[in-house]
Formats: C-alpha cells, structure tokens, sequence
C-alpha cells in the first residue's frame, strides 16, 4: 500500500544516519552559542506571503517548488522553504525585541517541491545563523567564521572551499543591471523562456539559470565587480580584511551572486567537489534590504544556512554510540530491585538498558548485540549482600562489587 511508505522525497532518519544528523545540529549549536547566538524555533508554516513577498514571485522556488494550500479557514499557507523570512517576520511582529544586533540560531526541517537529489529531499534540514541589525562589515566576517569553525569542528575544513563575492549597495547594483540588461538583450531570442520572463522582471534572477543555453550565454556576460562604486569596494575590503585578520582562506568568485534585489555586499559559500553536482553545503550572506521588502522597518541583515544531510554524508565517521550498562535481574525477586537499580545509575549520568523478558542468557545475548559495555547482574545472592555481579562483556570476566561503590567502579573501568 503506497499510503504505507514515506511520500516521496522523505525519508526516516535512523540509526546512524540519525547519529551523523544530531552531530551536525549539535556542534553547530554549541559553537553558535559560544558566539553569543541565542536560539529560536519558528513555525514551521507562515502565511504564503511572507515567502512569496521575499524569494520573488517569479524565483523557481515560488513559482514551482513552494508547498502551498489553503487552510480550512481560506488562508493561504506554505510550509516553509527556508528560515530567513519567517525571521524576519519574527522581527516585524515583535516576537525578537527591539535591542540590535540580534544574533540567531536555528534548525529543523524545510520543504521544497523538486526532483530529490543527492543531499537534497523534499523534507530536508538545515541549520541557520542569522544577525539583524548589524550594518558593519565585520558582522558578515563573524557569520563566516562560525561557518568555518562548525566545518573545522566537523573535521570538514579539508573538504571545502569558500566562494566570496560582494554584490555591491544597491547603487551599484543599479549600474550592472543595466550593463546586464543590455548584454542580454541581444540575446533575447536564445534565452529559455524563464530567463525571458525574467529579463523584464528581475533580470538578475537570469544569473541563477540552469538552463544549458542560459549559462552558454551568461559565460561572457559582464561581472558586477565592474560596476562597483568607491563604498561598495571599501566595504568589500573590510570583509577581506577581517577573514584574512582571522586565518580564513577563500577565493574571489566573481560570478557567485545573489538575484533578488534586497540582497547587497557580501555573498558566499562553501562548496565541496564531493558530492557530485550538489557543490554548496552552506552558502549565505548579507540581505540588507530584506525587512524593508516586508514592510519592516529598514534593517540591515546577514547570515547563512547549511543542509544538514550534505554536511552528514561528508563526515568521515559516524558519531560512536555511548555502550550502555545493561541490567540483568536473576529471577522474579530482583525485578524491581533492578529497576531501582537502574534509575539510580542513570541518576549518576551513566547510559542504562534494562530488558524486561528472557532468561538471563537471553539478556545477555541481547545486551551483546546492543554493543553493552558491561552487565550487572543481581540475584537473591546479591540481594543479601547488598552487591552486583559486574560482568565486562568486551573481556567475559567478572567481579562482585557493592552497590555503594558501583557508580565509581564503572567509572574507572570504562
């Protein structure tokens, strides 16, 4: 039955792909938080128009990828395709403060109706960084580090590369897209029929084009570099200045761009060759005019998202399990001893399984299979003498120790 199986483009995540995933989401939290990055959970559906108003209405992912439907209620509703928006709508309705810079950390899934692709489903996952209210240039150099340390932190850093462009102020991104406009025109006829819409539109949409013919087109087409104006290029230096102050390498990619308009400065990422066509595992940048675009107040914004499935399936190991403690009760009478038993191993910070049918042969096969480090044993016998048989499992001898001094017993021995 089809109604049975995960609709497709999703996927359980389990066993050690659950592992890889909590290393990413966490070591992504930690080093946030060492940055001074408070955490925030936003819905995981808005109303339409808070991405409708901010991706473009004729981006791909608005006209083509978006999960939208109408509620019981006539709203119409999108589950979310990216967090940035519904930050920004944060900010707008006063769920964030009023105090800025505001520095964010978030993660969970998101939703884009596309053919599944390696790293890349219809429910994916990623995790955030986001600053509002942080004009200066160093904020976009901070952002970048923490993307840098998660990488390093993930044993990553040899496997990627950082892209960095500037996409000027919005003077300057008026001069290209004008020099863009009239390169383009010439092509008219030759563009795929998105690239056509878009040319009257929002031509710098037309940079993000996979078609073949477009991007045979776009090879010769000028860079925004050229149409820097003297403040574009001062703060483009700055951030240039501050990754080269902090160690962090990158390459000048002139063709890395951002094609909707509230975007403006810095755009980068960090790309690997290693998952074949899908290149970008964490990419961002500064989106000054976003809250603007919604209707906020004018708020200056940087920040970045990586799919947490691309950076797992990089990691060169899975994460190892914590071997547990397993527990084995000898007949009925130790049942609730070993219950107690448990609870208080588990009070001291120790990873206890309890199995609750079998014989103790069983249990303690079973416990093998679970890769349980060792077993305490009770019986009537121990029951008396207030002790447990320790069993190392790895070793197959054992020892009898008293319950008083079991906690710092298997701290020593594991």
């Amino acid at each position: 039955m089809s109604a049975l199986r995960p609709v497709r483009g999703t996927h359980d995540i389990t066993g050690d792909d659950a592992l890889r995933h909590r290393e990413v989401i966490e070591t992504a939290r930690k080093i946030a938080a060492r940055y001074g990055y408070a955490e925030i959970t936003t819905p995981v559906f808005e109303f339409t128009e808070v991405f409708a108003r901010t991706l473009g209405e004729t981006s791909d992912i608005v006209t083509k990828e978006m999960y939208t439907f109408e509620d019981r209620g006539g709203e119409r509703i999108t589950l979310r395709p990216e967090f940035t928006a519904g930050i920004a709508r944060g900010l707008i309705s006063g769920a964030l403060g009023q105090s800025q810079p505001i520095r964010l950390f978030t993660s969970g899934p998101v939703f884009r109706y596309e053919r599944p692709q390696k790293g890349r489903l219809r429910q994916f996952h990623q995790v955030d960084v986001e600053v509002l209210g942080a004009p200066e240039p160093e904020a976009d150099v901070e952002v970048i580090a923490i993307g840098r340390r998660i990488l390093e932190a993930l044993g990553l850093d040899a496997k990627v590369t950082l892209e960095l462009n500037t996409l000027g102020d919005p003077e300057s991104r008026r001069a290209y897209r004008e020099h863009l406009v009239d390169y383009l025109q010439a092509y008219r006829e030759h563009l795929s029929e998105d690239s056509r819409t878009r040319l009257e539109r929002n031509p710098l949409r037309i940079l993000d084009s996979k078609d073949p013919g477009d991007r045979e087109i776009l090879r010769d087409a000028p860079i925004l570099t050229e149409c820097l104006n003297e403040a574009s290029k001062a703060f483009f230096a700055k951030v240039r200045a501050g990754l080269d102050a902090l160690g962090i390498g990158y390459e000048v990619n002139p063709r890395l761009v951002r094609g909707l308009d509230y975007y403006t400065h810095t755009a980068f990422e960090f790309t690997t060759t290693e998952l074949g066509a899908q290149g970008a595992v964490l990419a961002g940048g500064r989106y000054d005019g976003l809250v603007a675009t919604m209707g906020g107040p004018d708020t200056p914004g940087t920040g970045w998202a990586a799919g947490i499935e691309r950076l797992a399936m990089l990691l060169d190991a899975t994460p190892a399990r914590p071997r547990p403690v397993a527990v084995v009760p000898i007949g009925a009478p130790a049942e609730f001893e070993a219950l107690r038993l448990a609870e208080e191993l588990r009070s001291a910070g120790l990873v206890v399984e309890l199995d609750f049918r079998g014989k103790v042969g069983q249990r303690l096969k079973r416990a093998t299979q679970r890769h349980a480090r060792f077993a305490l044993l009770l019986g009537e016998d121990e029951l008396a003498k207030g002790t447990a048989i320790l069993r190392d499992l790895d070793q197959g001898e054992q020892t009898d120790v008293t319950r008083a001094d079991l906690v710092a017993t298997l701290a020593e021995v594991s």
